[in-house]
């Protein structure tokens, strides 16, 4: 297992310190808990399970704004 040095603020250690006893855990398991959840580079189970869900959300091809017709460009 690896170890790595991290330098915070008085307030930054608290806040890591109270997560941790809040959490039941150690400060590195604290720590590395957030490092998995937030370096993953899959979306949360949660967020893909609305894939599809919303029947009428507009795609972008269907989006008002794409029918919307393009003014004269100034030439400089």
């Amino acid at each position: 297992m690896s170890q790595i040095t991290l330098y915070l603020d008085e307030a930054t250690q608290a806040l890591v310190e109270q997560a941790a006893q809040a959490n039941g855990v150690s400060k590195s398991r604290w720590v590395a808990d957030i490092i998995r959840k937030y370096a993953a580079h899959e979306w949360p189970r949660d967020c893909l399970s609305l894939a599809g869900r919303f029947a009428d959300f507009p795609l972008r091809e269907e989006s008002p704004a794409s029918q919307v017709a393009d003014f004269p460009r100034q030439l400089f």
